[in-house]
């Protein structure tokens, strides 16, 4: 598989990710891919951010999620809850 960038996940802005919670499904929906700065020339992809958001009044654990897409396929992402707001909460995942 390829390293994953900004440009696999850009094109999947509001659309949901399904993720394996423990034989339960939770879903998150993309609603934010933006680039970081960039730290390192030498890097092997330029820094990027994702926010998920997740509908469910549970909060869920910083951790490592198998994140599931139609088009991307299954990949593992750590998920870090950044926020809550009326409607659940936001989970970012840095990529350095």
């Amino acid at each position: 598989m390829d390293l994953l960038s900004l440009e696999h996940f850009s094109g999947c802005l509001n659309e949901t990710f399904s993720a394996d919670l423990q034989g339960m499904q939770a879903a998150f929906v993309l609603v934010e891919a933006q680039p970081l700065p960039v730290r390192s020339p030498d890097a092997l992809r330029a820094p990027f951010s994702l926010v998920f958001h997740n509908a469910s009044a549970l909060l869920f654990p910083q951790q490592t999620y198998r994140m599931h897409h139609p088009r991307l396929g299954s990949t593992d992402i750590f998920l870090v809850p950044v926020a809550q707001d009326r409607t659940g909460f936001l989970y970012q995942a840095v990529f350095n």
